[in-house]
């Protein structure tokens, strides 16, 4: 089969009003996805690191079943299943517009799935700050509370946003398995095309380039994000974009450091 250069350019430059609109949904189920999980997520985090031992173990049970199950099973249980037994039905809403029950149940099953990952971020970068800090601040009369609002969480969120950030660039990529429970999310549009039109190759690829460009411009805001955080914290930036994307490398990066303890015998390394 010959491929079709002229559908494949005009798909990737002059799209279908439906591809858009499932673009557009993509955006918006990760967006709001990644925006609940983070609060949920810091939820669990702050319950693994409460005093109270039934807290704790409730925390680390969510963590244990949410990581330990794959998210296409449990995006079929939240959907599928519940409605089976008769437990929950996601059903249409209107809310100035048509919210439809499959994409609510799509937006549960990411948060629900990328909060247990982001607790454990979370209690990474609170671990990561020393507690001497927390002591200090507590020695001076603050409240644990407003010693974590004012001292840990400013310094934390800076050791946070790379992995963050690369939660959402993977959540962005898993909504292509939204399909399953039709949502007509990007995947889903690009695969009724196929199906339409016989052009599997040529759609397939659009697709693909579209995620390239989603997580593409994620990095820059996020490469953004980071330098912004470091030159408050007055530290250098972090790489470029161009080296997380291409492993291009400056003329200073490809110098191999000095060797110090030669440097004092005069030798240079």
């Amino acid at each position: 089969m010959k491929f079709d250069w002229d559908y494949f350019w005009q798909s990737l430059f002059t799209p279908s009003e439906s591809f858009l609109n499932g673009l557009a949904l993509t955006i918006v189920i990760s967006v709001v996805a990644m925006f609940l999980a983070l609060i949920l997520g810091l939820l669990i985090a702050l319950m693994g690191r409460s005093r109270f031992i039934p807290l704790r173990i409730l925390a680390s049970l969510y963590i244990w079943i949410i990581r330990g199950t794959p998210l296409l099973v449990q995006l079929v249980i939240i959907y599928t299943g519940f409605a089976a037994a008769n437990i929950f039905r996601f059903e249409d809403v209107t809310v100035g517009i048509l919210i439809k029950g499959a994409v609510q149940a799509a937006i549960v099953a990411l948060m629900l799935n990328e909060s247990a990952y982001i607790s454990e971020i979370v209690r990474g970068g609170l671990e990561s700050i020393e507690k001497g800090q927390t002591e200090a601040a507590l020695s001076l009369g603050m409240t644990p509370l407003g010693s974590m609002r004012w001292i840990i969480v400013p310094q934390a969120i800076r050791v946070m946003v790379p992995p963050l950030g690369n939660s959402f660039n993977g959540l962005m990529k898993s909504t292509s398995i939204l399909s399953i429970i039709g949502v007509a999310e990007m995947f889903q549009v690009g695969s009724s095309m196929s199906a339409a039109t016989f052009k599997v190759f040529e759609i397939y690829i659009v697709v693909a380039l579209y995620y390239l460009l989603l997580t593409t411009i994620w990095t820059v805001i996020q490469t953004f994000i980071e330098n912004w955080l470091n030159a408050k914290a007055g530290l250098p930036k972090a790489e470029s974009v161009w080296k997380r994307l291409f492993g291009f490398r400056s003329k200073r990066d490809r110098v191999a450091p000095k060797n110090p303890l030669a440097e004092l015998e005069g030798v240079t390394a």
